[in-house]
């Protein structure tokens, strides 16, 4: 009787392991090697995802999990609700708020987050170039004033920079030149439509003033420079070029989006935390993004991008200094592991994903991504190369049931054939030729035994994996066979009143699809009968066309 390997035998679901230690196992696997990708669909992605994260919890490590479109109600308790925060589009109401562009290292990175998820494809890549620079014009500025950068202040200036190069003037002035205002003054009161510049045409007349100005003093400053040549646009032709930020823009400040993505945070009556990435760190905090990708998948995208971007320029910060820079009593190079958890990453990954992987491990980043098929990162990168780059960029292995042959064989190509013992049977008789003799014919009965060079597995063999099971290749080629325990639906009373109702509307809405075709609908319309006044137009008509009805002979 074969034996059961190891670590099939501590995970298998059984009644003498506490299921805090098999969670704790489970995790171990994620935490042997700095990286690790697993493929598989969500018959079992949704297991695999608690489980690791739970012993990750459990070691009070840094944990951030982004999900593209799933949800939370499988996260077990780990008695650390207090260094837990919940990000999520969906709910508004309930979220903590996250300013993507509001912390960097440099001031440029504000203009590679947002210039980043323009499209760099053929001619786009102009536009692109001249929006990272308007950008980033837009952020010194800001910067300068002592007012941190968000979407909603970037797109206020894109979209009237006039009011921006005005007011970082009067900063300037006042500090360098006060008096230079009284000359100002005197330009602006003589300017009508007839001695406007072409080029300044719809342009403020205190900002012709004040380039007017400009053009005859040698004033010297970057800033201050970067407004001017933005504002000797012609504002037609200006407009053109931006206009392939706005629509990005507009989808990040939109609705009770901006509320999240562009926090006031001097606003002290609003409950909802604010974070950062630095923030989760020094902390060891839990932190749970829901992207709500279902609803709109481009803005999903675009704040995830985002989020991996920020997450880049934190872990370049921490590989430099450690997380406890400027702290009192800080300790130089500290590092504590970050694991990232990122479902359906390649609906979130863009370029900055890359270096993420490839040298986030020098920062102590840990990230395990979860993806369905092989072909859905070629689809988002556009490039087999690059999609062959992220993959092997990663070091471990975890395949659960994929439903894709190429995907399988993303596993089954990187394990070395194996020698298997073949037996054939062989039997047969001859006639004697001899007609005198007492023998009439010779039968015989052969075992052959032999070699034969096979694989180790077959795609085969991962098509047809059970749920809750997984092949591993982990540490540079060893493969392990994996069983996971399945959950089993528990409330938890721990989890906060707002957390349980977030919990509950994404258990019904996100639910899986293998029951699509029973529509639960939404309890707020469920519970509460339709205003008298909405039915009154549909009673009406049909007690007129009842009464004027006449039967047919």
């Amino acid at each position: 009787m074969a034996q059961d390997h190891a670590i099939e035998v501590l995970l298998r679901p059984a009644v003498e392991l506490h299921t805090v230690v098999v969670c704790a196992a489970a995790a171990f696997l994620s935490l042997v090697a700095p990286w690790s990708l697993a493929l598989s669909p969500a018959i079992g992605l949704g297991s695999a995802v608690a489980f690791l994260a739970f012993g990750t919890i459990r070691l009070r490590d840094a944990l951030v999990i982004l999900r593209y479109r799933r949800n939370i109600r499988r996260l077990p308790r780990a008695g650390r609700e207090h260094e837990f925060y919940v990000f999520h589009l969906g709910w508004p109401d309930f979220s903590a708020r996250y300013n993507a562009v509001g912390r960097f290292g440099r001031i440029s990175e504000v203009a590679t987050r947002i210039a980043g998820q323009l499209s760099g494809e053929g001619n786009s890549v102009a536009f692109r170039e001249f929006a990272w620079r308007f950008v980033n014009i837009i952020a010194r500025a800001l910067v300068e004033l002592g007012q941190r950068p968000d979407y909603l202040l970037i797109q206020r200036h894109v979209v009237n920079i006039d009011a921006l190069f005005i007011e970082y003037a009067q900063h300037y002035f006042a500090k360098h030149e006060p008096k230079a205002w009284e000359i100002i003054v005197q330009l602006e009161s003589r300017l009508n439509d007839k001695n406007i510049p072409r080029n300044m045409i719809g342009r403020e007349k205190r900002v012709v003033a004040l380039e007017q100005y400009l053009s005859q003093v040698r004033t010297y400053d970057p800033v201050l420079d970067g407004l001017r040549s933005a504002v000797r646009y012609d504002r037609t032709y200006f407009d053109k070029i931006v206009a392939s930020l706005l629509p990005l823009l507009e989808k990040l400040t939109t609705g009770k989006t901006a509320q999240l993505l562009a926090p006031n945070y001097s606003d002290l009556n609003d409950p909802r935390p604010i974070f950062d990435w630095m923030q989760i760190v020094r902390k060891r905090a839990v932190v749970y993004i829901g992207l709500d990708a279902l609803s709109d998948a481009e803005v999903a995208a675009a704040v995830g991008n985002s989020m991996f971007a920020d997450l880049v320029s934190v872990a370049g910060h921490i590989y430099k200094f450690g997380i406890d820079d400027g702290l009192p009593g800080a300790t130089a190079g500290a590092r504590v592991p970050i694991n990232v958890h990122a479902d359906e990453f390649n609906e979130l990954m863009g370029d900055e994903f890359v270096p993420l992987v490839n040298k986030g491990g020098g920062a102590g980043l840990q990230i395990t991504a979860y993806t369905q098929t092989l072909s859905d990162i070629e689809a988002r990168l556009g490039n087999r190369a690059k999609a062959g780059q992220v993959i092997g960029n990663f070091n471990n292995l975890f395949m659960l049931r994929v439903r894709e042959t190429a995907t399988a064989e993303l596993l089954t190509r990187q394990l070395p054939k194996v020698d298997v013992y073949t037996t054939t049977l062989v039997s047969g008789a001859t006639d004697s030729s001899d007609v005198q003799g007492q023998t009439d014919f010779t039968s015989n009965a052969q075992d052959r035994i032999s070699t034969a060079s096979v694989p180790m597995i077959e795609p085969a063999h991962v098509v047809g994996l059970p749920k809750g099971q997984a092949f591993a290749l982990l540490q540079g080629g060893q493969l392990w066979k994996i069983r996971m325990p399945l959950p089993v639906p528990d409330p938890d009373e721990i989890m906060p009143k707002d957390l349980q109702q977030l919990a509950g509307y994404m258990r019904q809405h996100y639910a899986e699809a293998s029951d699509w075709w029973e529509n639960q609908g939404i309890p707020g319309l469920q519970d509460q009968p339709l205003p008298d006044d909405l039915l009154d137009g549909f009673r009406h008509p049909a007690t007129t066309e009842t009464r004027t009805a006449e039967p047919r002979p």
